[in-house]
């Protein structure tokens, strides 16, 4: 004779295992765990988190990637420390900790022309960045750690200047 096999599908003609509040082993149900046709408690608590995680980690993409796109576009980390707008452009200066960064952008960026941009911490020698550019000038960086900084930026013949900064 073979060994006797167990079925546990419902057509198993075999006894009635006790399944209520009081046999052992039993939830309080009469079924058994994932008989209702839903997910188990595990399964559901996990289905649960994802769909809660996933929207929040999708939305701080954005704020992640914007700081990054900002230094991107300039060329300069830091926080903006001052932007003086003049009628071909701009002239922005950026600090960080030790650092001032300066850029001047082209207001209407495309056509070749004459650009500068200048940077000098008080005390030191000033560092330029002059040429034919299509949109920006930039970046220079200076040493700078409590110290003040002055910017001049052109394009073509009209400039601006920040004046002694960051004091």
């Amino acid at each position: 004779m073979g060994a006797k096999v167990f079925d546990r599908t419902a057509e198993s003609t075999g006894p009635a295992l006790p399944a209520g509040p009081g046999a052992p082993g039993g939830r309080g149900t009469s079924a058994g765990p994932g008989a209702s046709g839903g997910p188990t408690r595990p399964r559901a608590r996990r289905l649960l988190v994802r769909l809660l995680v996933l929207p929040l980690l999708a939305g701080s993409v954005p704020l992640l990637a914007a700081p990054a796109t900002a230094q991107a576009a300039s060329g300069c980390s830091g926080r903006p420390a001052k932007t003086v707008e003049f009628s071909t452009g701009e002239l922005r200066v950026y600090k960080s900790r030790a650092q001032a960064c300066a850029v001047t952008v082209a207001k209407k960026p495309g056509k070749r022309r004459t650009m500068s941009v200048t940077l000098q911490a008080r005390g030191g020698r000033a560092v330029t960045d002059k040429g034919s550019y299509t949109k920006m000038a930039g970046p220079v960086t200076v040493s700078a750690l409590n110290r003040c900084v002055r910017a001049t930026g052109a394009i073509g013949k009209k400039s601006a200047s920040t004046g002694w900064i960051l004091c």
